[in-house]
């Protein structure tokens, strides 16, 4: 976790005074944070759930309070907003506050007064939020002094949004459609649920298409002049997100924001513009790129798949951080004989107050050090155990547990939707589609099973059980509720319940970790493997006839219901 030694960047890429960013600077600027009630930095699955949970209160609202489908979606928009785009904050405040004083004489007073007042107090956190960010540029320019320097890599095709922009217009194609396709509900409260789903998707589809043209118009700005540059540290934790810290902080103790970074690649840009030769030399080298871009991919889901924190790098930072800005990053690679990894910035910088930085890396040392006390378990379970010619592992009942889930709530969605005695064909559909759904999940979750001998792993499908050679093992890693196995050019995922509180207070593993704890270190050591090899029966039957089996007990269930 420690490191003495940062990887030195090149002295000839530092450019001329450029300062240190110390912690004692660095103090100032995360001073100028604002408090965290003002939304400075929630998790995107929180964010997501609230947005959701929003959603579906003002869909309920509309259907039966009679509230406005645009209010009712504006609202969880606006929410999103809120956490997750505080710039549109001041467009969408007085247009929600609007819309509720046009239909407070057909609302009951308590709902109009309960929405005004989470508007307006969001507004008022968000403009303090806002606020901060001119104190936060002010002592990053103060720390940077008169170092400046243009950014590297200045003539790169500007990349920010490409994702963002084409999502943004599918995303607002489906929610026009969604409104044009409204009057063919059936009932009027599904064609207003209908609308409130329409103008949702639209708020996303605007959403997006605003991050995208506010992303690239600041990465643009950023290369049109001189940026000011500050010589920082920097590393990648353990899900690839980047961590800065200050030039002084060796040991990486307390990180000062993380930004999303994506490197560019120049000659696979150029080879894009002058892809119009031909002939069979083309073809080889095109066959060679293609093996090369592979080899990367695989490489990079590897560092992501370590769960290990990067070592320490020295870096350059061009931009003034602060919430929300955008920024590149020039620093040593992790290979000491590749020259300086220039890295833009994939999404906005997200500032850590001091004890929110503490608090972050106590959770990464502690997952460290659970995951070094499981492979340390593992491997001594697999080292005293006599060895065994064949070893297998099943479903268990945290599997149960979770394909009964999955099928409470598809009867659940199915008995909430489709409850009219006479059903529509485009409900039926849906209806079947979901089902289908379910009878391809629900087999894999009752009766999965991987068997492990000395050629490799067999893991159970659909269509039959896949060997997987132990050369081809990329990785095997729980992470939340997924167990994952990756290997060359293919992976498989099951998906179960887990309380990562009550199993810490109880010192309980969970069966995944154990699972992937073990099968890492055989997969790590050729020694700790099985000897033997298995046998058709134990390397488990295709799963395709249960699915089949349950496909048809719901087509039954739909022509008798339907």
């Amino acid at each position: 976790m420690s490191y003495d030694e940062p990887l030195r960047l090149p002295a000839a890429a530092i450019p001329d005074d450029c300062r240190d960013w110390t912690a004692g600077r660095a103090a100032n600027w995360s001073a100028a944070l604002p408090s965290r009630w003002t939304f400075l930095r929630v998790r995107r699955s929180i964010a997501g759930a609230v947005t959701t949970l929003a959603l579906c209160a003002g869909a309920w609202a509309a259907m039966l309070g009679g509230l406005w489908p645009f209010v009712a979606a504006g609202f969880a928009v606006y929410v999103l907003w809120v956490l997750a785009r505080p710039e549109l904050v001041w467009a969408g405040a007085p247009a929600l506050l609007l819309g509720l004083a046009v239909q407070a004489s057909s609302l009951p007073w308590a709902v109009t007064a309960a929405g005004a007042f989470v508007v307006v107090a969001s507004w008022a956190a968000v403009a303090v939020r806002l606020r901060a960010r001119g104190a936060q540029l002010e002592q990053a320019l103060e720390a940077a002094g008169d170092g400046t320097a243009q950014v590297p890599d200045a003539h790169a095709p500007v990349r920010r949004g490409r994702f963002l922009l084409p999502l943004g217009l599918v995303v607002l194609v489906l929610g026009v459609l969604t409104g044009v396709t409204a009057h063919l509900w059936g009932t009027v409260d599904d064609q207003r649920g209908s609308w409130v789903m329409a103008f949702y998707l639209t708020g996303l589809g605007l959403t997006a298409l605003v991050s995208a043209w506010l992303g690239r118009h600041r990465a643009v700005a950023l290369r049109r002049a001189p940026a000011p540059v500050l010589r920082v540290l920097v590393r990648d934790d353990a899900q690839g997100t980047t961590e800065v810290y200050a030039a002084d902080d060796l040991a990486a103790l307390r990180p000062l924001f993380t930004v999303e970074l994506t490197s560019y690649d120049g000659e696979s840009d150029e080879d894009e513009d002058e892809h119009e030769h031909e002939g069979e030399d083309e073809a080889d080298t095109a066959g060679a790129d293609t093996e090369a871009g592979a080899e990367e991919l695989e490489r990079l889901l590897d560092a992501v798949d370590d769960d290990v924190p990067g070592p320490v790098r020295e870096a350059v930072l061009f931009g003034a951080p602060f919430d929300g800005a955008e920024v590149v990053v020039l620093s040593a690679d992790e290979d000491p004989d590749q020259p300086p990894l220039t890295e833009w910035s994939a999404g906005p910088v997200r500032p850590l107050s001091p004890s929110a930085g503490v608090r972050r890396i106590a959770r990464e040392k502690a997952r460290e050090e659970q995951n070094r006390q499981l492979e340390r378990q593992a491997r001594e379970s697999v080292v005293d155990r006599a060895p065994a010619p064949v070893r297998r592992w099943r479903a268990g009942w945290l599997d149960w547990v979770a394909a009964a889930l999955l099928v409470q709530w598809g009867v659940w969605l199915t008995w909430a939707g489709f409850t009219e005695a006479e059903l529509p064909p485009w409900k039926l559909g849906l209806a079947a589609a979901l089902g289908l759904y379910g009878a391809a999940r629900v087999p894999v979750k009752l009766a999965w099973r991987i068997t492990a001998d000395r050629s490799g792993l067999w893991v159970t499908g659909l269509r039959g059980p896949r060997h997987v050679p132990w050369d081809d093992i990329r990785s095997v890693r729980r992470r939340s509720f997924e167990l994952k196995l990756r290997w060359r050019g293919d992976d498989w995922s099951v998906a179960a319940p887990r309380w990562a509180w009550f199993e810490r207070r109880r010192g309980l593993v969970h069966p995944y970790d154990a699972l992937a704890a073990e099968l890492s270190a055989m997969r790590n050591d050729p020694a700790l493997r099985p000897t033997g090899e298995s046998t058709t029966p134990e390397r488990g039957r295709p799963l395709w006839p249960l699915a089949v089996v349950l496909a048809l007990v719901w087509a039954a269930v739909l022509v008798v219901w339907g």
